[in-house]
């Protein structure tokens, strides 16, 4: 039998203002990527991989996230943001009301307003990482 494994999230692009990780790496794919920068990489060890259990992903890190760990304080000096869908109700053909995913980019303190049990009744899947490189070479 073969596994398959799901893999159209874990991506890294890189253009002059940012760096966009796919959510759905876990925290010891990030470490042995190569096509991440080295700072990336030595922070996420640093600060990030010693909190946590090797095998999470960074969608189930961020989800659960609070403002009490150490790596909450890096990320928003990172000035990192996250690509979401949110489920939203939105008037159709006929004034039918549907609910659609929109994709948002929010800041993580936005984010971290919203409960657990409240990200899962809004339909809150986390997509992305975005962040600054110029934050990131400041670090």
């Amino acid at each position: 039998m073969r596994k398959t494994v799901y893999e159209d999230h874990k991506y890294v692009v890189q253009d002059t203002h940012c760096l966009y990780i796919g959510a759905k790496y876990t925290l010891e794919e990030l470490l042995e990527n190569e096509d991440l920068p080295i700072k990336f990489r030595l922070i996420a060890e640093r600060y990030l991989y010693r909190e946590e259990d090797k095998d999470t992903s960074l969608e189930s890190y961020f989800y659960y996230l609070t403002d009490k760990t150490l790596f909450y304080k890096v990320f928003r000096q990172l000035k990192g943001k996250l690509q979401v869908s949110i489920l939203e109700e939105k008037s159709g053909f006929l004034r039918k009301t549907q609910k659609q995913y929109a994709a948002k980019q929010l800041p993580l303190e936005e984010l971290m307003k919203w409960s657990p049990a409240e990200k899962e009744t809004r339909g809150v899947v986390i997509q992305e990482v975005v962040i600054s490189k110029l934050a990131m070479m400041a670090f």
